[in-house]
């Protein structure tokens, strides 16, 4: 079906009309994620680079919506405060739409943005699906938060999802998220999480990153131990509860609780690329205890638990109740196993090049650490790795 988008004209010179008439004219074509219908330009599913105008939709990303809805089912479930969801930087309402139409229950639902296009798009798309807890603010997201920062008045989910880093939202996000509640953050700023600019990443996010074959858990554990350092200033707790990698996207759930953190979870992460060796300390290493050759650091960052495991299983859970895709389920069980495993992670692929051998495969090097007494995981973050409470020297004496 293909839907024209109609707006106020105010021809202002030739040239605004005309501009204003192509936006007008622009093509909207219905899709469907999950059980929403939504409106989207058809130019973001047949271009490789989703436009921005007249609002950005990137159908991509429909996985990581997917476990939007499977986090935020899993945490409503049980909750006995008033389920308010408010989207800082809705778009065209993709998430939002979704919320308010497949969760059970949800009492409103805020979609803000400051393009008042895809905001006139996203109340189309509430027609179609005859939602009645669903409205639209066009606000600066900061001053949109700031709204919703007094007790009684804040969201019981917050959502940030910018182009690039989410850093400079982080205050006025969680003051807009109430005691008990959860906060989901995107980043894709990757070359800056993934070292290109060790500076910028200081900058932007209190740390820095090193590059290893585990890049993607350092960034994570850069944004988590960003939101740690401003939730602290705030005296405010932080408990992530589901982290998620997906192409060239980095999501975070945290519970949010309004009282300090009773423990230390920023720290480092020593490597040292000659012998392979990575753990997690607290103050900063230089030689390495195995090889003695100099050390890389990445951090300060967050040096706690990525998932919370019951929290996982709750949102596996979910899958039956909701329209996801079937990728959800395992990545989901890789998620629970992993939740309680050490820091970092190896690849097969890293280990045969250390041995000049043909990678393993993942089942055989699991069952190799946990006959030998060690406590072994694949994880969700990359097909090819795995968790284990093994040292690198210790694993290539198992495998020699």
């Amino acid at each position: 079906m293909v839907f024209h988008f109609l707006g106020v004209l105010t021809v202002i010179g030739k040239k605004n009309s005309r501009d204003l008439l192509q936006r007008i004219e622009e093509k909207l074509v219905e899709i469907t994620e999950g059980t929403t219908k939504i409106l989207v330009p058809k130019k973001s599913l047949d271009e490789k680079v989703p436009p921005k105008e007249p609002a950005f939709f990137n159908p991509a990303a429909k996985l990581t919506r997917d476990f939007s809805i499977l986090a935020y089912s899993a945490f409503w479930e049980d909750f006995d405060k008033p389920k308010i969801f408010l989207d800082g930087l809705a778009g065209l309402g993709a998430r939002s739409l979704r919320v308010a139409n497949e969760i059970p229950d949800v009492e409103a639902v805020v979609a803000n943005d400051i393009n008042s296009d895809g905001l006139n798009i996203a109340q189309d798309s509430m027609k179609l699906n005859e939602i009645s807890n669903f409205d639209t603010s066009e606000n600066e997201i900061c001053h949109f938060f700031g709204s919703y920062s007094k007790k009684g008045k804040r969201g019981s989910i917050v959502d940030v999802d910018p182009f690039g880093s989410p850093t400079k939202y982080f205050d006025c996000a969680i003051r807009a998220t109430m005691h008990g509640g959860m906060l989901s953050v995107t980043a894709t700023d990757l070359q800056v999480l993934h070292g290109l600019s060790k500076r910028s990443c200081q900058r932007k996010y209190h740390g820095v990153p090193i590059k290893t074959e585990y890049s993607n858990e350092i960034a994570i554990r850069l944004i988590l131990g960003c939101l740690e350092y401003v939730a602290g200033r705030l005296e405010i707790q932080i408990i992530p509860q589901f982290v998620q990698h997906d192409m060239h996207y980095y999501r975070a759930y945290l519970k949010i609780l309004n009282k300090p953190g009773q423990k230390e979870q920023l720290g480092y992460i020593i490597h040292c690329k000659s012998c392979g060796s990575r753990k997690t300390a607290m103050k900063q290493e230089e030689v390495c205890e195995i090889c003695n050759s100099k050390l890389d650091v990445a951090g300060p960052l967050w040096v706690g638990q990525l998932f919370e495991k019951e929290f996982v299983m709750k949102m596996n859970e979910m899958i039956p109740k909701l329209v996801v895709d079937k990728r959800c389920e395992k990545i989901l069980e890789k998620c629970v196993l992993e939740s309680e495993m050490p820091p970092t992670y190896y690849t097969l692929d890293e280990i045969a090049s250390k041995m000049q051998k043909s990678p393993l495969k993942m089942k055989n090097m699991i069952k190799k650490l946990q006959d030998a007494g060690f406590v072994a995981s694949p994880t969700s973050l990359n097909p090819n790795g795995f968790r284990t409470d093994c040292s690198i020297d210790e694993i290539i004496k198992l495998l020699s």
